[in-house]
């Protein structure tokens, strides 16, 4: 027999082996966790940062890039709706407004 032939037949013994489909069922089950896990990290944030700017009745530049560039849009590229959509909806509706101290720690305008 061949080299070739020798790392073909240990190679496809690996696939057929249950030890190594559970090694693959296990770590795909990891990634399903985390990814639930960050979609509600994500939701409980948008939710949260949404209803804050709604109430307060306007959004910054800064804040609205924030929550849509770095949450919301992520959040949709991993399969999540529901709330956030309306939410969102009305955050976009907002009237945008300039913050004159960002967070109050870091200045938006040359003093």
């Amino acid at each position: 027999m061949e080299l070739w032939q020798y790392i073909l037949t240990i190679f496809c013994a690996v696939i057929a082996s249950g030890g190594f489909w559970t090694f693959i069922q296990s770590r795909m089950t990891k990634k399903d966790m985390r990814t639930k896990l960050l979609l509600g990290i994500a939701h409980d944030r948008i939710i949260y940062l949404g209803i804050m700017y709604i109430n307060r009745g306007y959004i910054t530049k800064e804040e609205l890039v924030n929550i849509q560039k770095y949450l919301a849009e992520p959040y949709y590229k991993l399969g999540g709706n529901s709330i956030v959509e309306t939410v969102m909806g009305r955050v976009l509706k907002l009237p945008l407004r300039e913050d004159k101290d960002l967070y109050g720690y870091i200045s938006t305008k040359e003093q």
